[in-house]
């Protein structure tokens, strides 16, 4: 039986702002996702993302062309503060786990790696601790979460895709990282000479959707 390192209280108040900042990330998503669709009752369709809001609401709101009822007008500005609110919420949290960051040594050494940015390496120390605990960087990954399913037997080896099993908050974390890494990484002209690019340019590309008018039915 493997037993993890007790936190330490410093730890726990890390992994504490990071819950309160993703409650309130989450929040701030489902109250930009209700502005947007209530403005999208009225025919005002705005772009994904809350600069958008931020930017454009106060246009739609102070125009006169849109015709938009005075109470509406006045719900939506209600929204739009408490939008504000939230993000600014966010921004204070951040700002403090970016102190404890700039502060630990072993986060800086993980900001590094690329993908891996202050708020990755906060909760991964935070999280874990001590890495030396575990024997090696697969026995780590699969602690939290990021190894595939085993289902092999007779020699033949069956991984059907990651569990999700661990920590659902610190898995996603670099799994963001690591989109965002090769997502910049094909936007570059040399991208097939390191490995990630090489790996890339091997997996299977989805095959894009058929148009309507392109659909073939059978039988």
């Amino acid at each position: 039986m493997r037993f993890v390192p007790v936190k330490s209280v410093e730890q726990q108040a890390i992994l504490a702002l990071h819950r309160v900042r993703q409650g309130f990330v989450t929040a701030r998503t489902a109250h930009a996702d209700q502005i947007r669709s209530l403005l999208a009752e009225y025919g005002l369709v705005l772009p994904q993302g809350i600069n958008h809001l931020f930017q454009d609401v106060p246009e739609l709101l102070e125009g006169a062309s849109n015709e938009l009822p005075g109470l509406f007008r006045q719900l939506v500005a209600h929204q739009l503060e408490y939008l504000h609110e939230l993000d600014r919420q966010v921004a204070l949290l951040e700002g403090q786990i970016n102190i404890w960051h700039r502060e630990n040594e072993a986060c800086r050494r993980l900001a590094r790696i690329p993908g891996i940015g202050p708020i990755t390496a906060t909760a991964l120390v935070a999280s874990v601790g001590d890495a030396r605990c575990f024997a090696s960087g697969r026995q780590m990954a699969a602690w939290i979460g990021l190894v595939p399913r085993q289902h092999s037997s007779g020699g033949k080896q069956v991984l059907p895709g990651i569990s999700k099993r661990g920590d659902v908050y610190l898995r996603s974390l670099p799994i963001h990282g690591a989109r965002a890494v090769a997502s910049a990484l094909n936007q570059k002209t040399n991208c097939s000479e390191s490995w990630l690019g090489r790996l890339l340019a091997r997996r299977a590309l989805p095959k894009p959707p058929r148009k309507n008018g392109s659909k073939t039915l059978k039988g």
